[in-house]
């Protein structure tokens, strides 16, 4: 992947995550996202203890920071779990993001610069 990619709008979350990882790797961000998996009877279920709502990634960087970013896709909603934990973690100043497609560029300027 170039910093000159261009980031179809009607892209899956999934896809669109992909993006993201692969763009902070490579400006040497460490990343974390939670997998869900697949039981038996076909549902997703992602295993955590604490409050549903916690941010799709967690980038870290020696240089950079760390960042907590939801991601959507265009038209993606927020749920109220998900508002809640970018008021707190805005509030403890934490830098927080919630990103988009259409956000590409303002993503790879973010993962190429400084807080």
């Amino acid at each position: 992947m170039t910093t000159r990619q261009v980031i179809p709008e009607n892209i899956s979350e999934a896809a669109f995550q992909s993006y993201v990882v692969e763009a902070a790797a490579w400006h040497g961000w460490k990343t974390f996202h939670p997998r869900t998996v697949r039981t038996f009877k076909g549902n997703h279920l992602t295993a955590y203890q604490g409050d549903a709502g916690f941010p799709d990634l967690v980038l870290a960087h020696d240089k950079r920071g760390v960042i907590f970013a939801e991601l959507k896709t265009q038209k993606g909603r927020v749920s109220a779990g998900q508002q809640l934990w970018r008021l707190a973690l805005e509030a403890g100043g934490a830098e927080y993001y919630l990103w988009r497609p259409s956000d590409w560029w303002d993503i790879e300027k973010r993962l190429r610069s400084t807080p």
